[in-house]
């Protein structure tokens, strides 16, 4: 089944890989605000040969409705949270990007026997306190989706040319273009409204973070940590565990996985392969 009712929304997922002995970790790959799973179709593949891969488009987005309730990351995470109850997947290394890894983090801090651990992909999270009512103002507009468009086509790599780097621009213009204008707003100011200060911003969201237990990979955009202010060492002062860490790519853009998903692939599921058993 591809569908699941979850607090009076139908969310889309679809549920890979081998079963049984034969499956190794669980992994829930959870994309960004304004996208859907298919960020994830270079990733899915691969880790499905190994381990079970659940896959789910966000209330909202893609093929999931977004009739009920709101849209930041606690509520996001708990839809998540009563998925995997409801299909029997936790506990689960959670690969989240961008908006995605704000969730992925909010699951692990508050559905904690649910998350095995977390992979943050160019995170959502680490801005400076004066970036957020910057970025929730230009979401008070008659057009939320213009202004999507316009933040997240700069997120975009210029550096990177030819018909596949177009075509992924296209692709994700035109996927924010087809989203409803109010769940486009509430989006964005689930992240970056006075609420969700804490979750996205420093100092606040230091404390936030620390409370993930679980081991922690966090793959970032080095031009993404530049326009932050920090670097990669930023996020492992932050993860307890002795198993996490960090990496920073040079040459991307916020999409990483999707301009190098042969080298994203493999550090992922190297990284998973060590992990401590439990």
């Amino acid at each position: 089944m591809t569908y699941t009712m979850i607090n009076g929304n139908r969310l889309f997922h679809t549920d890979e890989g081998p079963g049984g002995d034969r499956a190794g970790e669980t992994l829930l790959l959870v994309h960004g605000g304004g996208c859907d799973s298919h960020d994830w179709s270079a990733q899915i593949g691969a880790f499905a040969a190994r381990h079970r891969v659940i896959a789910p488009d966000l209330r909202g987005h893609g093929r999931s409705t977004g009739l009920t309730g709101g849209m930041r990351p606690r509520e996001l995470a708990a839809d998540l949270a009563e998925l995997l109850d409801g299909i029997d997947a936790g506990p689960v290394v959670v690969i989240g990007h961008s908006m995605g890894a704000v969730v992925a983090s909010v699951l692990a801090v508050e559905h904690p026997s649910l998350v095995r651990a977390v992979v943050a992909v160019d995170p959502g999270y680490g801005f400076e306190a004066e970036f957020a009512p910057q970025l929730a103002a230009a979401f008070r507009v008659p057009d939320p989706v213009g202004t999507a468009v316009a933040v997240l086509g700069g997120l975009e790599n210029p550096a990177t040319a030819g018909p596949e780097a177009e075509a992924l621009r296209v692709w994700h213009r035109r996927r924010v273009l087809a989203m409803d204008p109010m769940t486009v707003r509430d989006v964005f100011h689930g992240l970056f409204d006075e609420a969700g200060v804490p979750l996205t911003v420093r100092p606040g969201v230091e404390t936030y973070l620390s409370r993930r237990d679980c081991p922690v990979l966090s793959l970032s955009a080095a031009a993404s940590l530049k326009a932050k202010g920090i670097g990669g060492e930023w996020e492992e002062s932050l993860s307890r565990h002795p198993y996490s860490a960090s990496a920073v790519l040079e040459g991307v853009g916020h999409w990483l996985f999707q301009e190098r998903p042969a080298e994203f692939n493999a550090l992922v599921l190297g990284w998973i392969e060590g992990l401590p058993a439990v």
